[in-house]
């Protein structure tokens, strides 16, 4: 099983970016792919994340309305459309798969770098 995300960069503030995960050899039992995100200095936080079968989406408070996650079952990959971008939007982004039968997320991929500049 190997995450594979990718769009990460450096973007002005108020820009856009995509990021993407392909989650290969997943083709198991799924209960949520998510984003993450982890700043330096700052805990890890969950950004967003999407039942897989149920297609609902939930986003922290703080990207709500800026963020739009989507996925590709038949890919088994999920995107993070990320506008209206914000310097404490910086941070590594991270996907990750929450297994059916698992308590938590446990396959994370290998993280991408966003950058926001002011």
């Amino acid at each position: 099983v190997q995450l594979q995300a990718s769009g990460g960069g450096l973007v002005q503030a108020g820009g856009s970016m995509r990021l993407s995960c392909v989650c290969s050899g997943c083709s198991f039992s799924k209960n949520y792919m998510g984003w993450f995100r982890q700043a330096p200095g700052k805990e890890r936080e969950l950004v967003a994340q999407i039942g897989w079968l149920s297609g609902n989406i939930y986003y922290v408070d703080s990207v709500r309305g800026r963020f739009t996650m989507s996925r590709d079952i038949a890919k088994n990959a999920i995107h993070l459309q990320m506008n209206s971008l914000k310097p404490e939007d910086t941070a590594v982004y991270y996907c990750a798969v929450h297994r059916s039968g698992r308590s938590t997320y446990e396959l994370w991929g290998q993280g991408t770098l966003v950058t926001v500049s002011s």
